[in-house]
């Protein structure tokens, strides 16, 4: 399995915060910027007030595996935020919610790659 790569540093968040397109779903919400890497890099932002570390960190790897299973369908050369809705309690968090919610915006935000290009 192929590591993902993330962003670290805080200047990277913001940036994508602040230039990148927003995307929301019922427990997710994605903001996307184009990079100029020949690969995406993902970054996950949960608010401390959301839970305690247990319940954050299971919210991620959520997150994480979902994004792993559909990273061969996404073009390529994209920064991708992922931060969960803080109006949801996270005890609510749910793969297969999250799961819909990453098609939809994943769709919505043309990020899917056509039959052309697989």
């Amino acid at each position: 399995m192929k590591k993902i790569r993330t962003l670290k540093k805080n200047y990277e968040f913001s940036n994508v915060l602040n230039k990148g397109k927003f995307y929301s779903g019922k427990q997710i919400l994605v903001y996307i910027n184009k990079n100029k890497l020949n690969e995406n890099v993902i970054g996950i932002a949960i608010n401390s007030k959301a839970g305690n570390a247990v319940k954050r960190n299971h919210v991620k790897r959520l997150i994480r595996e979902n994004y792993y299973n559909k990273k061969k369908l996404l073009k390529n050369g994209y920064n991708i935020v992922f931060m969960w809705n803080k109006k949801i309690n996270i005890k609510h968090a749910n793969y297969h919610i999250i799961k819909e919610d990453m098609e939809k915006i994943f769709e919505k935000s043309k990020l899917i790659k056509k039959d052309e290009e697989k």
